[in-house]
């Protein structure tokens, strides 16, 4: 079991409020980070970005620290500068 998951763990049997938005805020997290992983891998500083997308430098950071409301239009324009493409699943 990694850290995180340990301390996640340990965190809901102590904290029944821990629990409350947990996954729906990870979710959130996830998906910035892995855009910023992908930024990063790309070899762009979020300014570079920033001006494939003509947007600021701040909506880039705001994108990949607080993704939990991004429209999905964004993230396929996010994506096709890196070159890359969104999957999106159902479950």
């Amino acid at each position: 079991m990694s850290d995180l998951s340990t301390y996640v763990s340990r965190r809901r049997a102590k904290d029944a409020g821990f629990d409350e938005g947990f996954d729906e805020g990870y979710k959130a997290f996830k998906i910035g980070a892995l855009l910023k992983q992908a930024r990063e891998e790309s070899g762009l500083t979020q300014a570079e970005l920033a001006e494939r997308l003509d947007t600021k430098k701040s909506a880039i950071s705001r994108i990949e620290n607080h993704a939990e409301d991004i429209r999905l239009s964004t993230l396929e324009k996010f994506a096709s500068v890196l070159g890359r493409s969104i999957e999106v699943t159902i479950r």
